[in-house]
């Protein structure tokens, strides 16, 4: 891209007002084809001749900015309309200038936010005759105080439909980012749903609130009859109290407030330039009184990445289709760009953690590919040289430490989009990201093969912890060393796909196991168990899922993992001769499951096992998000279990595939489909006439397992039956 633009900034400070950058412009010859190409620092809103140009909701997305900024091209020919033309920019703070509420700290978010508000622009028209035009951003270009009057992220926004400018200054050419500009490489965030609102209610407390019967990410569109000045301001929630009364701690520091201020007639208004995670808003002011909203006065727009919906799941539990469905949603929620831990409260970053544990499922449910590379992008980006791996990418954050099973997200996120979709171009890419990593492990560590000293987050939230923690029990040193040797592996795994020489990561992986296994002979937790076996690190992996098998059965059938044992702890027990006792825990209502939220209400899936508890109150203020997709991690159990697909190592993307089912008498029936590459598979079981009944359709060639016996077939659709045990 040859850039011929200039940035520009307003020539005087705004303030928190979002500025407006003008351009009149004439066309006096038949257009052929015209292309808009721009950025900002901020999030930006593009209209020509008062039409907005693409779908892209909070454009440019958010990078690792000072590494990689993204820009836009838009077909915007349809929107030339005429001889005299306008072409308007409004630019918020976003994820580049807004205060991080909950980091006020960060010396990177510091540094952005002493940028102005400024963008790059160029329109290039082609004309029917041959002859070519380009309209730059310079300083012909004039900037205006806009109608948002304030915008950020986590605070919300503030429209005034009344303002009117008094007039126009000249935009000024400042020096911004140039060597930093990439082509758009994720998908583009667009508005995907429209629901309405379910009902309005009074709270005990006298509070008018709109439930729109699902937590989602986005923002309410209004719509009113109203005089100039009259306002709108509403308030946005997850949850109701225990006495059913508007609730926001939670949320912490972010205000997540719309404040609209009306103009004369009908009107309609959704935000620009920000974003909220909500199920309810509460009507803290409405024209005339509060009591005169009606439900069709408001409308939630679901807002998320633009990813191709691959997989499903359904059986005879409503409670568990509930749960997969929830799981939908939590990975809408929170892949807006990038894979958040959180919609909604003063966070909304891209924790590194949450992602590796949930990829495998993000990649069965929708095609993330694309989402997943333009992420990793940042992660390599932001690497510093000696392969340190932040806590969120992009790394807002000061903390130079890693943490195990977070940091590793450099290794096992691009092993496991390989899997998904067969192409070795993201191990190409990733892979000097991948080898410093552990090169960093390895100067970093106390003690030579293990992963000893430095601060980790633990099995994160595990049901085990002490009083006063959230870290499970599980040891620190355990798991970190645990990881030391999974990410080796992958490093492994992806150098022999590339061809390159890893002899040096095969030496340091035998010598991890070894100092391992002589490190760790006893294990005392459910985590430590799961990640013993899944890692293959245990000498006897049959004794150590026994043991955890036992302890599953010790506490009452129950379990106690944390994020980190969560993702791989049904998988252990299925794969050693437990499938019942995995179904047990897939399937227990009560506190802590899975569906035991379900049955507390839940529309997406929870932080933590207990966000409300049995009698109502709230497990705790600071940490307990309602919108928190990691233990939707289960749903890859789901598939690959349950439902038996699975991708083949050596056929990655489901070139090849394995079928090998295994259903449970409590539920009557259950179907999966995954859209691959190469076509749909189908996988589904149900009782007839005393048996089981295995429908499976697949694309591509494929092994197939029912009940221990081995089936080789071609692309087609096979029936099966087998004895119920």
């Amino acid at each position: 891209m040859e850039w011929q633009a200039k940035w520009i900034k307003p020539s005087i400070d705004m303030g928190d007002i979002c500025p407006t950058f003008k351009k009149e412009f004439q066309v006096s010859e038949k257009i052929k084809n015209a292309t808009l190409t721009i950025t900002a620092l901020g999030v930006y809103e593009t209209r020509i001749n008062g039409s907005r140009a693409g779908e892209f909701i909070l454009a440019p997305g958010w990078t690792s900015y000072r590494k990689r900024l993204q820009y836009q091209i838009y077909d915007v020919t349809d929107l030339l309309v005429g001889e005299e033309n306008l072409l308007q920019v409004t630019v918020g703070k976003g994820w580049y200038r807004s205060r991080m509420p909950g980091w006020e700290g960060s010396e990177v978010q510091s540094e952005l936010q002493q940028n102005p508000a400024g963008i790059l622009a160029q329109l290039h028209i082609t004309y029917e005759n041959g002859n070519e035009e380009t309209i730059i951003s310079d300083e012909t270009w004039t900037t205006v105080e806009s109608n948002v009057r304030f915008s950020e992220i986590y605070d919300g926004e503030t429209y005034d439909a009344s303002f009117q400018s008094e007039g126009e200054t000249a935009a000024s050419i400042f020096d911004g980012p140039t060597d930093t500009l990439i082509a758009q490489q994720g998908e583009e965030i667009r508005e995907q749903e429209r629901i309405s609102a379910a009902c309005i209610f009074t709270t005990p407390c006298g509070e008018t609130v709109v439930d729109f019967g699902q937590e989602v990410t986005g923002y309410v569109e209004i719509e009113v009859d109203a005089k100039a000045g009259d306002e709108v301001l509403l308030s946005h929630a997850e949850v109701m109290d225990q006495n059913g009364n508007f609730y926001t701690e939670n949320y912490r520091s972010a205000k997540a407030q719309l404040h609209y201020i009306c103009k004369d007639g009908h009107q309609t208004y959704k935000p620009k330039l920000t974003f909220f995670g909500f199920r309810y808003i509460r009507i803290d002011k409405f024209p005339d009184a509060v009591s005169a909203a009606k439900p069709e006065n408001f409308t939630a727009v679901v807002v998320h990445s633009q990813m191709k919906r691959t997989g499903s799941l359904r059986c005879s539990n409503p409670l568990m289709n509930k749960l997969f469905d929830n799981i939908i949603w939590g990975q809408k929620g929170n892949f807006v760009d990038v894979p958040t831990d959180c919609p909604q409260r003063d966070e909304r970053l891209g924790w590194t953690g949450d992602a590796q544990v949930f990829i495998r499922t993000a990649c069965l449910n929708y095609d993330v590919e694309k989402f997943f590379t333009k992420w990793l992008g940042d992660m390599a980006a932001d690497q510093p040289d000696d392969g340190q791996v932040g806590h969120v990418i992009p790394n807002i954050l000061d903390d130079p430490g890693s943490s195990a099973a977070w940091a590793d997200a450099a290794a096992i996120c691009p092993w496991e989009l390989y899997l998904a979709y067969g192409n070795s171009d993201i191990l190409k890419a990733q892979f000097q990201c991948m080898k410093k990593w552990i090169g960093y492990i390895t100067t970093h560590t106390k003690d030579q093969h293990l992963w000893t000293g430095g601060v980790h987050f633990g099995d994160w939230l595990g049901l085990d912890a002490p009083d006063g923690s959230y870290k499970g029990s599980s040891r620190e040193d355990f798991i970190a060393s645990a990881f030391y040797a999974y990410s080796t592996s992958l490093v492994i795994k992806a150098g022999k796909v590339l061809g390159e020489d890893v002899t040096e990561y095969e030496t340091l992986y035998d010598g991890i196991v070894s100092a391992f296994r002589n490190a760790y002979p006893v294990y005392k937790t459910q985590t430590e168990c799961v990640l013993a076996v899944y890692f293959k690190l245990a000498p006897d992996c049959q004794a150590a899922a026994d043991q955890l098998a036992e302890l599953v059965k010790n506490c009452g059938r129950q379990l106690q993992t944390g994020f980190v044992g969560t993702p791989y702890l049904l998988h252990v027990l299925s794969d050693y001769g437990y499938s019942q006792l995995a179904y047990d825990l897939l399937l227990r209502e009560n506190y802590p499951s899975w569906l035991y939220p379900i049955t507390k209400g839940a529309t997406t899936i929870w932080e933590h096992w207990d966000g409300i508890k049995e009698n109502g109150e709230f497990w705790s203020k600071d940490m307990n998000s309602y919108n928190h997709y990691a233990y939707g991690s289960v749903a890859d159990w789901v598939y690959g279990v349950a439902a038996g697909i699975k991708p083949i190592e050596e056929c990655p993307g489901y070139q090849k595939v394995r079928i090998a089912p295994i259903p449970d008498k409590r539920l009557d029936w259950l179907e999966a489909t995954l859209d691959t590459r190469h076509g749909m598979i189908r996988s589904g079981w149900k009782i007839e006439d005393a048996l089981w009944r295995y429908e499976i359709e697949t694309p591509v060639d494929a092994e197939i397992v029912i009940d221990g016996n081995e089936y080789s077939v071609e692309k087609g659709r096979y029936i099966f039956y087998s004895k119920i045990q």
